[in-house]
């Protein structure tokens, strides 16, 4: 059965970025006289929406100040990114689905800025057939609009597509559009990982369990 589609994940898929995210976190923070744990990190931001993330972290703030927030922590971050690398195994996967006539996609959060950016650092913003921004959409990840929008823009079926993610929501969001998703073990343990859909586990691109799945030798 030939694959109809390849969606990916950005931050922390293709590129490890959670440390970066992190510490612009904890400079927006600190000019509140607070800070960020790494747990908290994994379990209510990494992936998810920035008006649940900011709600969460701002209660006493009304919504409106959400997208100003935002902008600050993200031009944080973006101040800290300087040469990057793909996690390994990204060029040789995105090189077979080239080869086998697979369209791909990057499905993320993260703002469209930072994903070009990142995209383009990496050297391989031209080699997606889609670029899916969660907050462009009505609803972001956990829900699974991202991954149906990423779906309908490739005309591919999710019974015949591959996702691959490394947070919770971003699991759920694939897993709920009824696409076979491999958790990424980047930041979160296997078990996170199978408890919000994950139907494989892989460490990066080069994991014999991808390559056995795509028929291909490792």
């Amino acid at each position: 059965m030939k694959l109809s589609a390849l969606l990916f994940d950005l931050d922390g898929t293709l590129i490890d970025t959670d440390d970066l995210h992190l510490n612009a976190y904890n400079q927006l923070l600190a000019g509140w006289g607070r800070s960020m744990t790494l747990e908290y990190y994994k379990a209510h931001v990494m992936g998810f929406p920035d008006d649940m993330i900011f709600s969460g972290l701002f209660p006493q703030v009304p919504a409106v100040h959400y997208q100003e927030l935002a902008a600050q922590k993200e031009a944080m971050f973006r101040a800290q990114l300087r040469e990057t690398h793909p996690v390994p195994g990204v060029l040789r996967i995105l090189e077979f689905a080239q080869i086998a006539g697979i369209p791909t996609a990057v499905v993320t959060n993260a703002p469209r800025e930072n994903a070009e950016a990142m995209l383009q650092g990496l050297g391989i913003d031209e080699r997606f057939d889609a670029l899916v921004i969660g907050g462009e959409l009505e609803r972001g990840k956990p829900d699974p609009l991202p991954y149906l929008t990423a779906l309908a823009l490739l005309d591919a079926r999710a019974d015949r597509a591959l996702a691959f993610e490394d947070s919770l929501a971003g699991v759920r969001s694939a897993a709920a559009a009824g696409i076979h998703t491999f958790g990424m073990l980047s930041g979160l343990q296997e078990t996170q990982l199978r408890e919000a859909g994950a139907r494989s586990i892989i460490r990066d691109f080069n994991d014999e369990a991808l390559w056995q799945r795509l028929q291909v030798p490792a």
